[in-house]
């Protein structure tokens, strides 16, 4: 059963106007700590992330199985949003066994690594547009004080990793791309 701290952030996220993926989020979040704390484990990372959808969909979040969702992942969120409306409390025996196969499992499936891996798979997946979509809408909804937070945060991300890396790629680019036709071409050698 979700923790009642995630039942109100994910309210929170309703009352503010955001996505049903960002309400689930909070309960995907719930279960990675799980996994760091002990209390079991998960095959993958993708196994993980479904777990806490699932808990989202049965306590009534609105998240519908994405595009490209096979029969049997459609067939499961249905039954989840199903399971929201009856109220009906799990077998005992049914969770018990549940827990106890996770147990068997490994904490891998939520390292840092593993989560920034799957990150990027399922960005790959995505067109330029739709990330950049995404990112102005993430922007957009943060508000005043969470951008203020996130631009601070940057800053010190920045001055951790030695200077402003970006401003720096991009100068490097400026001067690559477009050399000054006056300017005399010498090769460089090494001595």
């Amino acid at each position: 059963m979700p923790e009642e701290k995630v039942r109100r952030a994910a309210a929170k996220d309703k009352r503010e106007g955001k996505s049903p993926s960002t309400q689930a989020g909070e309960y995907v979040r719930e279960e990675i700590e799980h996994i760091r704390q002990g209390k079991h484990g998960a095959r993958s990372t993708r196994q993980a992330i479904a777990i806490g959808l699932s808990k989202a969909r049965r306590d009534g979040v609105k998240l519908p199985p994405g595009k490209s969702a096979s029969k049997a992942v459609r067939k499961r969120a249905a039954s989840d949003e199903a399971a929201a409306s009856q109220h009906a409390k799990p077998a005992a025996k049914r969770s018990r066994a549940t827990l106890g196969a996770l147990k068997k499992e490994g904490t891998q499936a939520a390292s840092r690594s593993a989560l920034s891996a799957q990150a990027r798979r399922s960005a790959a997946k995505r067109s330029a547009d739709a990330r950049s979509a995404a990112a102005k809408k993430a922007a957009r909804t943060k508000g005043v004080s969470g951008r203020s937070a996130a631009a601070k945060k940057a800053a010190r991300t920045r001055q951790r990793r030695g200077g402003d890396e970006v401003g720096r790629r991009a100068a490097r680019r400026v001067t690559r791309s477009s050399p000054d036709p006056a300017a005399p071409r010498t090769a460089c050698r090494r001595a």
